[in-house]
């Protein structure tokens, strides 16, 4: 090699490597193509909720006294509300624990990719399964059980607020109870056990007018009972915010309550987050 070519090889400039979005954007393609890979993981994550919904609406589909709707109809942003959050924290809560425990965390945190790649790749997967949750569930709630799109913009933009905050803010939590389970076996009893007790007090399972309020107000310190609160104020006609606690929708509690757990979620992973089990030092 002449000296020449060395030299010109030396001044060359180094290649810079991809910044943090660049590489989120390129981990989340990774996370979407490796969750599609798992049949079972996809079908059970969309097939879920459309399963409950239709149990749900098909026993329960008398017109509810007074709301100008029907149980078949009030079951749908509900459902809405509780495939986002399984999306989001329950999702999350349980791959993340079992990316920990089988120390795929740990050999991430040993490269070069910076820590904020990979929470953008894995918000990029709970955006992506978000939307196609709400997708199907609106199509099915459109065809089968009469709900309405909404008619004007307004009510399309305080669709897609609700969305956003509330996705962000059940990820966050998710982030943070996966810290929680000390192992793989563990994380989904962790994690299902408060989402699931977590539906029956925000109005998923059980209509919001039929829940005592103490029972309310516990789910009130959550966001899910407001998603579900802020989606039905989006897809439901006025004459049913007399079914809720307020008597109203509520919309600027709702978003203010999304909000200060998007804060609050962010301030607990910061706190609790861990690239390796406890066990291990």
């Amino acid at each position: 090699m002449t000296s020449t070519a060395v030299r010109t090889r030396a001044e060359a400039p180094a290649q810079r490597l991809p910044g943090a979005w660049g590489l989120g954007l390129r981990r989340g393609a990774l996370e979407i193509k490796q969750f599609f890979r798992q049949r079972d993981q996809v079908v059970f994550t969309f097939a879920f909720p459309v399963v409950f919904l239709f149990l749900f609406a098909s026993i329960f589909r008398d017109a509810v006294h007074g709301s100008g709707v029907t149980a078949s109809q009030l079951y749908v942003p509900a459902m809405m509300a509780s495939g986002i959050m399984s999306t989001s924290f329950q999702s999350l809560g349980i791959s993340i624990a079992v990316e920990r425990d089988e120390k795929v965390l740990r050999r991430l945190r040993g490269t070069p990719m910076p820590p904020s790649a990979y929470f953008l790749g894995k918000i990029w997967l709970v955006l992506f399964t978000g939307v196609v949750e709400t997708a199907i569930l609106l199509l099915v709630g459109t065809t089968l059980y009469g709900v309405d799109l909404p008619s004007d913009a307004s009510r399309w933009f305080d669709f897609a607020w609700i969305f956003v905050l509330g996705l962000t803010g059940c990820a966050l939590l998710g982030i943070a109870i996966s810290s929680v389970p000390k192992s793989a076996k563990s994380a989904s009893s962790v994690v299902v056990l408060p989402f699931l007790v977590l539906q029956f007090i925000s109005g998923v399972y059980i209509s919001i007018n039929t829940i005592p309020d103490w029972m309310l107000n516990i789910g009130a310190l959550f966001p899910l009972k407001w998603l579900c609160q802020g989606l039905r104020g989006v897809f439901l006609p006025d004459s049913a915010r007399v079914l809720e606690q307020a008597g109203s929708w509520e919309f600027g509690k709702v978003a203010l309550v999304l909000a200060a757990w998007c804060v609050g979620g962010l301030v607990l992973c910061l706190l609790t987050f861990r690239w390796k089990n406890r066990r291990d030092g």
